[in-house]
């Protein structure tokens, strides 16, 4: 029975469709005995998703919902952030107002599937970054992990899907979220992991997750995406087993009378429907309110770790729609226990041709022992195995293993995975599993790995070596035009003999290199030793296309063979920046002897081609002129002079709004003082980034800078926020950018509708800009600045059917260098001398630690994960539950005529936050609407449009769009406080009619407790 509970919450209006059941898992490190913990239905988890912001998730609200309507299974998230590091496209809420307004966009996402569990880990969100280290520098990654693992533990999730863990994933903290995962996994199953939580009154167990899938390939071929079993037929195209469901089937929310779409009123939604309008629920991040008809799908997740028999694609049982659970939360086809396990394992798991290893299958039943047995290994064509072999008893208390032996083929394609099947058979029963091996080269030559790459590397080596079936870091580096870098590679001697050999580079025109090749000699076996080109590029300006390929071929002598790896090298544009002859006076005018140096190009598209039409509104003219900067420094400062092309004036913030600059008309500087941030795994964290808006909606000045003038804010950098005007006060440690200066002849148009002319005065506008260096997060090295400058350019921003501009994200984005996502990647920037500068000798040449301001949102302040931890058991954010010797004591709850009564007390001493809440809890409307509510009831309300200007965004702040009736805040001791919480009649009559009272509890030692109670007189 279930250890931890607060008090369970009367909230049985938030189960939509009646909740199925799950089963149990465990892995080699798990405890051999019976578990001493048993997850009870109200916290047990079947299929659990991770991800690391709101809106990541989206890909399991159709599945999820077909899961749970057919087969009772029960979804869950853990979600890592709350996304409130991010713009706000949808209102003025920024930091934790925005976390608790895009955790409601989350719950309104999943919330009709049925998935009502999402776990809120309260990790910052700092800003979009490619580097996992530095969102484990942010997230606390012990912290973290140890969340992570309670919350499996708790919850005891058969089946786990999520990001990749690769640096495929993109964002950093996509990437991090992945490696939680395999990392999690891995730590719920081992009792040497977090065993605090294996001890006391709400000890925990160690458990085993069934399934993984993050990571996996899906694409192939055959299926159906209209008909059920959508995965019949299927043949993947890579060696991943693929799970697929059909979301052609029907939901049980009907379509409202009057639906835009023209959908006969009271026929049922399919799931794909209900998934497209939830993927839409996150107005907050520029999504718009989804009006159109869903066609059915096959939503697929391949498969990259099992611990329990399943269905190879190759048998007809894996095209079902429920296959994704078979062996974990049902019984496999094969006929074995459900609850046993069964998974593959090898010696290692990179192999050279002709050179074998060894295959171990490892068994352990789930229902009383199986009878004496066979297990036999499938090898690919031309390979070796032993021959099968006898399995004595397999019992559920002990673990029995069979090991193989396997010879890859002498002719084994290198740079591939292969695949090793078992089949395990006992009596009529059968079980399948499999895992993959790769085949390298006997000697392999790659690029050196630095920075982010090398770290991900060292994560699969140390930490989890079955996720490099996934494949380890691509071979990137940069340079600039013109220069000479070294080229190291690393030869690695995988076979069992020495090797001789020789490296070489296959340059592309305008390179050259100091040698053709490069030898190596006597390499012994399992020895590596690195070979160093000095490469030269002689390109005077930059090429059209920046990333070029350099493959690399190592050649070794036994026997004699060539392996191959290929560098991408991006180049990069690079200036100096001369000393002003006059200081410039930043006033908006390039005046005579205030920029000397050349001009640098900005009318390059790195991302939103699409979004822009024609020369003149994607950063250049017909008669080549475009958007273009000019730099110079003097007395310790840079001055930047940047004429943007532009056709079309954007939208116009208010002095509130003067953040996330990518959501209107702006201009980005970027600066890496030291030249080095991706190589110290800190990324833009150790840069100054200036966001600056040409103009706002600001008549009355608010913000200091005149009438309707520029505004600015740092972002995703060293000090993020706000940079000018009353709000940049409000900045942790502020100002974050003291001594800038702003010049633009950008005019606002006076109006954010389309039915006004928004063209820009002369085709655009100049900004010209001052940077004291001392703002900068470290001392300029005059050799090695990094500079970027990245205009972006938003249109017509209107919704269909209306004519009002929106503040939202549909912007080109161009710049000096224009490498895909290029604002989060200082080794992609443009490389910069400071001639003749020289910082002061007292400033620090280490980057100062950095502040991203705006703090995460605490559960604690909450309602609904304060609703769910009570409902559910689960401590807030995954924290230690309060103890007996520190917990809350409600004595007396009622309501008066004018306040709300309440008698609390502690056991030891803490602070309790207390909210009033009437409605419904899990999903609050995200959307306005003109149909009828009582055609179109809760949770599926707000979901349909009945007009073309539905969409609009209900009234949130400062009450969750009025359910939160009053809160308080206070400190708790054992002695006994009286707490009234004023209420007028209306509110009063609502609390009595569906109120309850929230409240959760926090000790000085961070530990929680959440409670629910329902309000009656």
């Amino acid at each position: 029975m279930k250890r931890y509970r607060t008090m369970v919450a009367l909230l049985a209006a938030a189960v939509l469709i009646p909740l199925g059941g799950v089963a149990a898992t465990g892995m080699a490190q798990a405890d051999p005995g019976p578990a001493k913990y048993v997850a009870d239905r109200a916290t047990k988890i079947d299929v659990m998703g991770e991800w690391a912001h709101p809106d990541d998730d989206t890909s399991i609200i159709g599945p999820c919902g077909v899961w749970h309507d057919r087969y009772g299974t029960k979804c869950g998230v853990i979600m890592v952030t709350r996304g409130e590091g991010g713009g706000n496209s949808a209102g003025t809420e920024l930091g934790p107002d925005l976390g608790l307004r895009r955790e409601n966009e989350d719950r309104v996402a999943h919330y009709r599937s049925g998935t009502i569990d999402i776990f809120n880990l309260d990790r910052v969100d700092f800003f979009y970054n490619q580097s996992a280290p530095l969102t484990q520098y942010f997230w606390d990654h012990e912290e973290t992990l140890r969340r992570v693992t309670r919350v499996i533990r708790e919850t005891q999730p058969e089946v786990y899907i999520g990001f990749t863990p690769t640096l495929a994933a993109g964002h950093g903290n996509h990437q991090q979220a992945g490696r939680l995962i395999w990392e999690g996994v891995l730590a719920a199953a081992d009792p040497n992991m977090f065993p605090e939580q294996l001890k006391g009154k709400d000890a925990l167990s160690t458990w085993q997750v069934k399934k993984v899938f993050s990571g996996g390939a899906t694409a192939g071929t055959g299926g159906t995406t209209t008909a059920a079993n959508c995965t019949t037929g299927f043949t993947p195209t890579g060696l991943d087993t693929v799970a697929g469901v059909w979301t052609g089937y029907n939901s049980p929310y009907k379509w409202p009378a009057g639906n835009l779409q023209g959908q006969p009123a009271g026929t049922p939604k399919i799931w794909q429907q209900v998934a497209d309008e939830g993927r839409a629920a996150y107005p907050t991040q520029s999504r718009v309110m989804y009006k159109g008809t869903s066609a059915p799908a096959c939503s697929r997740f391949g498969m990259t770790e099992s611990f329990v028999p399943f269905q190879p694609n190759s048998n007809a049982a894996a095209g079902q729609d429920d296959a994704i659970l078979f062996g974990a939360t049902k019984p496999d086809p094969g006929g074995l226990p459900l609850g046993t396990l069964e998974y593959l394992t090898f010696d290692r798991f990179l192999n050279v041709a002709g050179t074998p290893f060894q295959a171990t299958l490892h068994l352990r039943s789930g229902a009383g022992p199986l009878k004496p047995g066979t297990a036999a290994l499938t090898v690919p064509d031309g390979w070796k195995v032993s021959p099968p072999q006898r399995v004595g008893v397999v019992k559920g208390n002990k673990e029995t293993t069979v090991t193989f032996t396997v010879t890859p083929s002498p002719t084994a394609a290198v740079n591939q995975n292969a695949k090793v099947s078992a089949l395990y058979s006992t009596g009529n029963k059968t079980g399948y599993t499999d895992n993959l091996v790769r085949i390298v080269s006997p000697t392999e030559g790659r690029f050196q790995r630095w920075g982010n790459w090398k770290e991900y590397d060292d994560w699969l080596d140390k930490t989890a070596p079955q996720a490099t079936r996934l494949g380890r870091s691509p071979a990137i580096q940069s340079m600039g035009i013109g220069k000479t870098i070294d080229v190291p590679v690393v030869v690695h001697n995988w076979s069992n003999q020495p090797q001789s050999g020789a490296v070489s580079l296959g340059l592309p025109a305008n390179f050259t290199a100091d040698a053709a090749s490069k030898p190596y000699s006597n390499l012994a076996a399992g020895a590596e030793t690195t070979v160093t080109f000095k490469v030269t590029n002689s390109d005077t300006t930059l090429p059209q296309n920046q990333n070029v390929s350099i493959p690399i071929t190592t050649t070794y002598s036994a026997p004699a063979g060539t392996g191959n790896e290929v560098l991408t090298l991006s180049l990069v544009p690079n200036t100096t920046i001369a000393k002003a002859t006059t200081t410039p006076k930043v006033d908006g005018v390039a005046s005579p002897g205030e920029y000397t140096g050349p001009s640098l190009d900005l009318g390059r598209i790195w991302q939103g081609a699409s979004s822009c039409t024609g020369v003149d509104d994607c950063g250049v003219s017909p008669t080549g002129e475009g958007s273009t900067a000019k730099v110079s420094w003097s007395d310790d400062a840079l001055y930047f002079f940047i004429h943007i092309k532009d056709d079309y004036q954007s939208y116009a913030v208010t002095p509130e709004e003067c953040v996330g600059h990518w959501q209107a008309d702006s201009v980005e500087i970027l600066l890496d003082p030291r030249g080095t941030a991706s190589q110290d795994l800190m990324d833009t964290a150790n840069t100054f980034k200036l966001g600056i808006f040409p103009f706002t909606n600001d008549p009355q000045n608010k913000n200091g800078n005149g009438v309707n003038g520029a505004c600015w804010s740092r972002d995703a950098d060293n000090h993020q926020g706000y940079s000018t005007g009353p709000l940049a006060k409000n900045v942790s440690d502020a100002p974050n950018a003291p001594g800038v200066e702003v010049a633009s002849t950008a005019k606002w148009v006076g109006s954010n509708e389309t039915t006004v002319p928004h063209a820009y005065t002369g085709g655009g506008y100049d900004l010209e800009v001052k940077i004291p260096l001392a703002d900068l997060p470290a001392a300029v090295d005059p050799a090695k600045l990094g500079l970027n400058i990245t205009p972006y350019d938003n249109d017509d921003t209107s919704a269909a059917g209306t004519t009002t501009l929106r503040h939202i994200d549909m912007s080109t984005r161009l710049g000096w260098s224009a490498l895909g996502s290029v604002q989060s990647d200082p080794y992609r920037w443009g490389q910069a001398t400071v001639a003749g500068y020289t910082p002061p000798a007292d400033r620090p040449t280490k980057p100062s630690a950095p502040n991203v301001s705006n703090p995460n949102l605490n559960g604690v302040l909450s309602p609904q994960t304060i609703a769910q931890s009570a409902r559910n058991g689960v401590p807030i954010s995954g924290r230690v539950p309060a103890p007996d010797s520190n917990s809350l004591k409600v004595k007396k709850v009622s309501v008066g005529q004018s306040t709300v009564d309440v008698d609390l007390s502690s056991t030891g001493s803490g602070s309790a936050q207390l909210f009033l809440w009437t409605g419904l809890i899990g999903a609050i409307p995200v959307y306005t609407t003109s149909c009828s509510p009582a055609a179109d009831p809760a949770p599926d309300y707000g979901f349909t449009p009945c007009a073309v200007s539905d969409g609009g965004y209900p009234a949130w702040s400062p009450d969750m769009s009025g359910h939160v009736v009053n809160h308080t805040a206070s400190q708790i001791t054992s002695k006994t406080k009286h707490l009234s919480i004023p209420i007028t009649a209306a509110q009063r009559s609502a609390l009595l009619k569906d109120g309850r009272l929230l409240i959760s509890y926090q000790t000085p030692k961070d530990e929680v407790q959440a409670l629910d109670l329902k309000l009656n007189r």
